[in-house]
């Protein structure tokens, strides 16, 4: 028996991927809700209760009217805005986090997907704090660089109109540092404080790679090694994950690194750079993969009890 699907916010960036993803599976049956009803509360209300996952694609606030909405127990919310990431009621949507997370996702109702430079950075670090390699309360500070995509449907309308070419410097963002991930960063990262975080917009499409420097004279009798070592061991048994092997300048293409490598596909890459005084932690992914719709599906699979990868590139 199919599993019936409701996607409430259909025509922005992350619900059109999440189509793509869903309309080509046979154990799947997507609710579609006609164009003129799209902001109809009762039929979406309907579409909501009648739905075995409902993915919530839309502003905070709307989210919030839109969880509201369902009174069917046997109906799994999966939110793609930040309204509920740092919630006590809502698991967090990133089955790689920590032992057991995947069965909290799959037990709950209520899961608050991640956002796309929060599930990076949180991949690169929340491992290494566990073990005990980096102090909770050790200055952390990030660098993001990813496609315009993340801006959604007016930010792509734009790169693409881009007649004079204004657009094509990189854009930092954020400045004030109130990047609307922080409070998962700090949360499900396990830090004593928010990270110093700059995330820039790059002229093109996808892609997303996230940067975190570390000072080896504040961390002493740590390695690169002993980084890739905990990596290996936290996700030894992830589909998605790949740890790269220790890399300089000399190892990369051209000197420079691939931040698109990952692009179509549900992968996360993470890579270690640097020398004995200094390292950098460095982790890429498609931000409309693992970064959202890709990182949507897998948690509704794993919800569902089938396998991380149904649907899904590695």
């Amino acid at each position: 028996m199919a599993h019936r699907v409701y996607v409430d916010g259909q025509e922005g960036t992350t619900g059109l991927r999440l189509f793509d993803y869903l309309q080509a599976r046979s154990d799947i049956e997507l609710l579609r809700i006609d164009s003129d009803k799209r902001k109809d509360p009762a039929e979406r209300a309907r579409l909501l209760n009648a739905a075995d996952v409902a993915f919530l694609c839309l502003p905070d606030a709307a989210s919030r009217d839109a969880a509201a909405m369902v009174e069917n127990p046997d109906t799994c919310l999966i939110d793609a805005s930040t309204a509920f990431r740092t919630a006590d009621d809502w698991v967090y949507g990133l089955p790689e986090l920590a032992p057991g997370q995947r069965e909290r996702i799959r037990a709950s109702k209520r899961i608050a997907n991640v956002g796309c430079h929060a599930s990076a950075f949180v991949l690169l670090v929340r491992p290494l704090i566990d073990a005990g390699l980096l102090p909770p309360d050790y200055p952390f500070s990030a660098f993001s660089l990813t496609g315009y995509s993340g801006g959604g449907k007016q930010m792509i309308a734009a790169y693409e109109a881009d007649q004079d070419g204004r657009l094509q410097a990189p854009r930092p963002y954020a400045m004030g540092q109130g990047h609307k991930h922080l409070p998962e960063m700090q949360l499900h990262g396990r830090l004593a404080a928010p990270p110093v975080f700059s995330p820039i917009v790059g002229p093109f499409l996808k892609g997303l790679s996230v940067s975190v420097p570390l000072q080896l004279g504040a961390l002493p009798g740590i390695d690169a090694e002993q980084l890739l070592d905990a990596y290996r061991a936290h996700y030894a048994d992830e589909p998605f994950v790949r740890i790269l092997p220790f890399a300089d300048d000399a190892t990369l293409d051209g000197g420079a690194f691939d931040i698109q490598a990952c692009n179509d596909t549900n992968r996360v890459d993470l890579v270690v750079f640097g020398n004995a005084e200094r390292l950098t932690l460095v982790s890429r992914l498609d931000n409309l993969g693992k970064g959202a719709a890709g990182s949507a599906v897998q948690n509704m699979n794993v919800h569902l009890g089938l396998e991380d990868s149904v649907g899904l590139s590695v």
